[in-house]
């Protein structure tokens, strides 16, 4: 087969000896119908193998996975508690004295509202006080349908004003006029003319939404432990505990610090090293615990409800309260059943997700492991310190930077909306850098409400009673795993060559050796001798010289075609070169009629009888 001098005769030889009876049938068979016949199925069954194979490639490729759902038992989650006012406002009332007089000035103005009378509107002049530096830096306005014209609820002067609008709508019921529309314009104080105003449909949302950029301002400048002692203490916010029917105190609470919601109290972290587990599941089970809210002590212009917020993460998890917190109502008995799942999906090429988050380009502020939402906070406050030159007062510092405040940092406030604008409309890049996690922990929460009798909570609109336990203690684990694989793919390969070839492994290094290295063998080693052809007919041509019989005995012992390893067959025979005429011999030959070897044999033959 290697030595075959034509490709016709290749694949005359490959027909004879393959294993696939296809190939071969056709060689050996007689009569054309015959022939016919097996090329037709040889070519149908190549076409199915190709059909086939190209189905098992894109398949292959399509990255499709398979979904196992597992039951088992699992451990108590991590139980974050906080209480919806952050810090105790008669803790608070010396940093926030001159907001709220403002704030309180604010209401009178646009509602009417005062201590003595329910309804009677204040005069605007009682503003010219010489503490009024928080409606200086971000003046409140009043406007009519939406129109750029807009009355100085400080000054009661109208002005023009210019800027983009920004509106939100709330479902606040407004008490004022239904015509009037109030909010605030926001400059960039390196160029004046770069205005944005945000409106609101609620007087009480946008006077609120004010309040909160003054208050994070003050916050942002009073030391992490001062805050820690003006917010509630365990012993203040938690009054009785009980895990799986057992008693526990504020020892099996952890503390720590949230911006937004001030001391926050996580149950089971598992900072110790250990993590609870229930025993049984149903609503008297898990976690209880009854909270004391002291909603007297609530700051009325930060807050506009009374409660606490909730959430049930793993214990690696940062919790992110203000996002997707459970509020808890007062003067109620909150029943949260969970049923928890555990997912896993697999990484490139089948999702873009990441494993750990050591390929996200983003800082983790959080300290805790990858999420998605871990990532795009840190992203914004990177972006907000870039851009601004400080730090978000919601969100952890990054290093070396600090919180922005009015006296250091007077254009954060605009940089901030503007980045936040940026971040809503995914302009910031924030979205597409960040990915969800390959594996996360999901607890789905099913929550009822019922009201408690007076007689069993005397103080009802100071208390509230929680109840977080499992439904079922069954783990539903979610994975995906890769329905085709390379093992799988050769699998499929080797059952489609055998189904329709009887080809195996062997056939197929076979048809790899004869089609391509044997073909390719030949057909370089014809133009090797065609290209050493011509150069020497070339300098035969130059030199003007007949070709020498050593130099013709050499181009035949050159010949790669006289050149066999093995005994050539017959085909093989038939194609060798005939031997060169042997040139005439100088001498003549013998005149063998002269020799009379006959006759002299006779005649010696007859003289020594003759003796005897």
């Amino acid at each position: 087969g290697p030595q075959a001098p034509t490709l016709s005769e290749l694949m005359r030889w490959y027909c004879l000896n393959t294993n696939t009876h296809g190939c071969r049938r056709i060689v050996v068979s007689r009569g054309r119908l015959r022939r016919f016949l097996w090329i037709l199925l040889t070519l149908s069954a190549v076409g199915l193998i190709l059909w086939q194979c190209a189905e098992l490639l894109l398949n292959y490729y399509s990255a499709s996975v398979s979904v196992t759902v597992q039951f088992q038992k699992l451990p108590f989650p991590a139980v974050t508690i906080c209480n919806i006012n952050p810090y105790k406002y008669s803790s608070m009332k010396d940093y926030l004295s001159e907001l709220d007089k403002e704030t309180k000035k604010a209401l009178e103005t646009f509602y009417g509202f005062s201590e003595g009378k329910s309804k009677v509107r204040r005069s605007v002049g009682e503003w010219d006080s010489a503490g009024s530096d928080f409606f200086k830096q971000i003046p409140l306005l009043k406007f009519e349908d939406f129109s750029k014209t807009a009355t100085d609820l400080r000054s009661g002067q109208k002005r023009k004003i210019e800027g983009s609008v920004f509106h939100k709508d709330s479902s606040i019921v407004n008490s004022g006029d239904s015509n009037d529309i109030i909010g605030f314009q926001l400059c960039d104080a390196n160029n004046s003319s770069e205005c944005a105003l945000y409106t609101f449909s609620s007087g009480v949302n946008a006077i609120q939404e004010w309040y909160k950029l003054h208050y994070m301002n003050i916050m942002a400048q009073i030391p992490l432990e001062t805050k820690e002692k003006l917010s509630y203490s365990a012993d203040d916010l938690l009054l009785t505990c009980f895990f799986d029917g057992l008693s526990c105190d504020k020892r099996h609470f952890t503390r720590f610090h949230h911006p937004l919601h001030g001391n926050c109290y996580t149950f089971n972290s598992g900072e110790n090293g250990t993590v609870l587990s229930t025993s049984t599941g149903g609503s008297e089970y898990g976690l209880q615990v009854v909270l004391y809210i002291d909603e007297a002590d609530y700051n009325p212009f930060l807050v506009t409800s009374t409660g606490a917020k909730i959430i049930v993460h793993d214990q690696n998890e940062y919790p992110f309260i203000e996002d997707i917190g459970t509020e808890i109502e007062t003067a109620a008995a909150t029943s949260i059943g969970m049923h928890f799942t555990r997912s896993r999906k697999l990484s490139k090429p089948y999702s873009d997700c990441t494993e750990t988050g050591a390929d996200i380009p983003v800082e983790n502020l959080y300290n805790k492991s990858y999420s998605l939402q871990i990532c795009l906070h840190s992203c914004f406050q990177k972006a907000m310190v870039d851009s601004c030159g400080c730090a978000q007062y919601a969100q952890p510092l990054p290093a070396g930077a600090e919180y922005c405040n009015y006296k250091k940092n007077p254009n954060w406030m605009y940089c901030y909306y503007r980045l936040h604008e940026k971040f809503v409309k995914e302009q910031l890049g924030c979205q597409q850098i960040c990915k969800d996690a390959c594996s996360f922990k999901e607890w789905a929460l099913t929550t009822s409400i019922a009201q408690c009798l007076p007689s069993v909570l005397p103080l009802r609109t100071d208390l509230a009673n929680l109840m977080v336990f499992y439904k079922d203690l069954n783990e539903r684990f979610i994975s995906e795993n890769p329905a085709n694989t390379l093992v799988i793919l050769l699998s499929n390969f080797g059952g489609q060559l055998g189904l329709w070839m009887s080809c195996s492994v062997v056939c197929v290094i076979e048809i790899v050796e004869v089609f391509f290295i044997d073909s390719l063998s030949i057909v370089m080693r014809r133009q090797w001798q065609r290209a050493k052809k011509w150069w020497n007919d070339r300098k035969r041509d130059r030199s003007g010289k007949a070709p020498q019989a050593g130099e013709l005995e050499r181009q035949g012992h050159d010949n790669p075609v006289c050149i066999d390893e093995d005994l050539p067959t017959f085909n093989t025979a038939l194609r060798l070169p005939l031997p060169q005429d042997s040139p005439l011999p100088r001498t003549p030959p013998p005149n063998y009629s002269t020799l009379r070897l006959e006759s002299a044999f006779t005649e010696q033959l007859g003289t020594r009888l003759d003796e005897r």
